[in-house]
């Protein structure tokens, strides 16, 4: 294990102390590295500081930008930019930079906030200014987030990808691997269970509206019987074939057809019944996970949100890691509020920050990481797993995700790898019936089997990585030494 010695201006500690700390650990333990933490005008490796001179021994420098952590909510994307390998936002009243690496006296100075960009980045700062709709979903027609496919990009690993290049041309050992077994990247399928029992008077009614006139024979099927929603044996033997274990989210609580008319759109079956304890023993056989399908007002009051946990945990028989909120419904107004409470619940990864409409990862990062909580200023236990794919996005939501779909998912499969992150999709429990959502399973199967044979993906359940990369980071943080605000900050406020 490699140690980085690092040394952060005492004035931009002195007022960010804690965001940069935690932005640091990102960027550090992402590529792998432990680290000695020293001052400015020591020898050290990389030196964080507004000015170069204060840190004349600093192999690497990363020139900071004080005026925009001061304005961090208020800096508005423009576009992305690219220059000497690295990624990076650029903002509002700013162009991209025609130099950003530039190597001086035997050393290289980065010239970009690289670090500020990367706190931006996956704090969602903009999210705030940006328009929602009645879930709470971010619209992000008309921004660079779309035009510029910055989603796609996932800027936040990028930057961290970018460094470890960097770091690699001052001739520093490497890191230590992200993944096992040699693989580049990490992958993962999940299948939210929502609708795995159909009402049939009603379901041929959206059929209907799914396929036009097209799908009466469709519909016809469904109101007989013929056709269903139940596909948990076909899923287990497409995996089977696929070399693949999946996640499947559940939710604990029961709607009704009346409250989904009233705005609370909760899944109508009951897990407690036979017939899901019954799948739950066939999937955990299959070696599956099982997780929690949060309900759609989980999030503002944490005694429903046991009780579903508890519930799960009761029916399945098997502790629950992972959690998923029914229609990425988190806080609209505070994210990181019920990413708070996804930690005091003890879950051990959550897969909850995504965007609704849009295919790519919503705060940038395809590497896994332990959110920022703004209000405490500390870092929360709770890994999260961004998800990069919905199913629907490139089937109902077309129009938000130009491109063609087999394109669009290899090229999200190929940033993945290229940044040696992860990449967790997400394939609902009933679109297995390619009558009832033609070309939706068949997308799927293609994809991941591009995916399979690439050959440099690990590919195991969400809570196997998840475990994996929290052990791996806490090794990390635990073999890192120094009394500045890297150790002392944030492993205070946020130890496992």
């Amino acid at each position: 294990m490699h140690h980085i010695s690092i040394a952060i201006d005492p004035a931009l500690r002195e007022r960010h102390a804690s965001e940069i700390a935690w932005t640091w650990r990102y960027l550090l333990t992402g590529m792998g590295y432990a680290w000695e933490e020293c001052e400015p005008g020591e020898p050290c490796d990389i030196a964080y500081t507004a000015d170069p001179g204060r840190a004349p021994h600093a192999r690497l420098i990363v020139r900071a930008t004080p005026r925009h952590w001061e304005r961090r909510n208020a800096l508005r994307l423009a576009t992305t930019g690219v220059t000497g390998g690295l990624a990076y936002p650029v903002y509002d009243g700013e162009r991209p930079d025609e130099q950003v690496l530039v190597v001086e006296e035997g050393r290289i100075i980065c010239d970009r906030d690289i670090v500020f960009d990367t706190f931006w980045l996956l704090t969602g700062q903009e999210e705030g200014l940006l328009p929602k709709n009645k879930h709470g979903h971010l619209e992000l027609t008309g921004t660079p987030y779309l035009r510029d496919h910055a989603l796609r990009k996932a800027l936040a690993s990028a930057i961290g990808a970018g460094l470890e290049q960097v770091i690699a041309a001052l001739g520093l050992p490497p890191g230590e691997p992200r993944w096992p077994h040699g693989r580049r990247a990490a992958a993962a399928v999940s299948h939210d269970v929502d609708y795995p029992e159909v009402v049939r008077w009603l379901e041929p009614l959206r059929v209907v509206m799914r396929q036009g006139p097209r799908g009466m024979p469709a519909a016809w099927d469904v109101l007989t019987g013929k056709r269903h929603h139940w596909q948990f044996d076909n899923w287990l033997a497409l995996e089977r074939r696929l070399g693949t274990r999946s996640v499947f989210y559940f939710a604990a609580r029961q709607g009704s057809l009346r409250e989904y008319a009233f705005g609370t759109p909760d899944p109508f079956y009951d897990i407690r019944t036979p017939r899901f304890r019954a799948l739950f023993r066939t999937l955990i056989d299959a070696g599956c996970e099982i997780g929690l399908h949060g309900s759609y007002h989980a999030y503002a009051n944490a005694e429903q949100f046991a009780r579903e946990k508890r519930l799960l945990e009761d029916a399945t028989g098997v502790a629950i890691a992972g959690h998923r909120q029914h229609y990425w419904h988190i806080d609209p107004g505070d994210p990181e509020a019920t990413l708070a409470l996804h930690e005091r619940l003890g879950f051990q990864y959550d897969a909850s920050l995504a965007n609704d409409l849009y295919v790519g990862w919503r705060r940038g990062s395809c590497w896994p990481f332990f959110p920022f909580f703004q209000r405490e200023r500390r870092e929360l236990r709770t890994l999260q797993l961004s998800t990069g794919w919905m199913d629907s996005q490139l089937f109902t939501r077309r129009a938000a995700n130009p491109g063609n779909p087999r394109d669009v998912l290899r090229a999200l499969a190929d940033r993945t790898a290229e940044q040696g992150g992860l990449l967790l999709v997400n394939i609902h429990d009933y679109v297995f019936d390619d009558v009832l959502f033609p070309g939706w399973a068949r997308s799927f199967e293609e994809f991941w089997s591009y995916v399979v044979t690439r050959g440099d993906f690990w590919i195991d359940t969400p809570a196997a990585i998840a475990g994996h990369w929290s052990r791996r980071y806490d090794r990390l943080v635990e073999a890192s030494t120094g009394h500045g605000s890297l150790n002392s900050v944030a492993i205070g406020a946020c130890s496992r």
